[in-house]
């Protein structure tokens, strides 16, 4: 008998755009031999699922059903691809938690710390052979901060959300005059800032996910942006940046960024796929984490999909193995 899968999408933040794309594509191409599947809207005060005839069923919260006409469905696990709060900060995980719903995502506290930068580096900076770029975690925008960031950090910089995702509300500053505004675009998106100091280097992003009871690590993506960096345009409007799958790194480079995501990835006690950004330094290679994304996009052109393509994997396969690791 099929198991029936929720694939929740939408979300409470401005990525939820990229979410529907992505549920989009996880739609059609999930095994629908082994799998029933439906797609689950989650809006603030508003979580439905749309039938074939257009109409809005609204879903029971007390125990995350539907009612199709006199059928009620409920649903033997979750694939998760809600980018953003509530699907990536832990929420959601918590609520299917207490309903004893399996997801193919990270556990709930794993989740509320990856979706802080900040705290996310605090956690994995002693793994050997991983570096961190010097920051300043900022609570609330007032004035004394742009002194508090002048004596410890060196221009350039950059400013990001601290909880945010897809670059919504980065800037890279290059003088202390575009200081202030830099920080009110950012404290606009999010209540707590993180200031961190450039490194100059090549740009990658690394798939990691656990399947069949193993770890396995992607081929890495290298990004060439004709941008400043890899901001919301160089991620979602195509030709903007360049996009090497497998990115160009020694044997060497390959085995050591191996071997810095998989112990990130048990570090923070992940499960499904996350995405790990990092630079590997100008002149001494060395690797600079930047973040984790434990929701990634599954877009038709998404790093995570190059690289399971590049594997010799089709995507339908790596769904499956997601699917059923949740259950294992």
């Amino acid at each position: 008998m099929k198991k029936k899968i929720a694939l929740v999408t939408g979300g409470f933040t401005g990525e939820s755009v990229i979410s529907l794309k992505s549920a989009a594509v996880v739609e059609k191409t999930i095994d629908r031999d082994r799998y029933d599947v439906y797609k689950i809207f989650v809006y603030p005060g508003d979580w439905h699922f749309v039938c074939a005839s257009g109409e809005k069923i609204p879903v029971d919260l007390n125990d995350f059903s539907i009612t199709i006409g006199d059928e009620k469905v409920k649903f033997d696990g979750v694939f998760n691809i809600l980018h953003g709060s509530p699907g990536e900060d832990g929420k959601l995980a918590g609520y299917f938690d207490m309903l004893g719903i399996p997801y193919t995502t990270c556990d709930q506290l794993t989740s509320a710390i990856t979706m802080n930068k900040g705290y996310t580096k605090a956690i994995v900076q002693d793994i050997p052979e991983l570096n961190v770029a010097r920051s300043i975690q900022l609570f609330e925008n007032v004035v004394e901060n742009a002194s508090k960031i002048a004596d410890s950090l060196i221009l350039p910089l950059f400013i990001k959300p601290n909880n945010g995702g897809s670059s919504i509300g980065m800037t890279k500053v290059k003088t202390w005059g575009d200081l202030p505004e830099a920080l009110e675009k950012a404290f606009a998106e999010d209540a707590q800032v993180l200031v961190e100091e450039f490194v100059s280097g090549r740009e990658f992003s690394i798939g990691i996910f656990k399947g069949k009871g193993q770890i396995t690590v992607l081929p890495a993506t290298e990004i060439v942006s004709s941008k400043e960096f890899f901001d919301y345009e160089a991620k979602y409007v195509p030709g903007v940046c360049e996009e090497i799958t497998p990115g160009r790194m020694t044997e060497e480079e390959v085995e050591r960024v191996g071997r810095i995501v998989t112990k990130v990835y048990e570090k923070l006690n992940c499960k499904g796929a996350v995405r790990v950004d990092y630079f590997l330094q100008q002149e001494t290679g060395k690797f600079y984490f930047i973040e984790i994304n434990t929701v990634p996009g599954q877009t038709e052109t998404s790093l995570i999909s190059q690289q399971v393509k590049a594997t010799g994997k089709s995507i339908k396969e790596f769904y499956t193995e997601l699917i059923e690791e949740m259950f294992s």
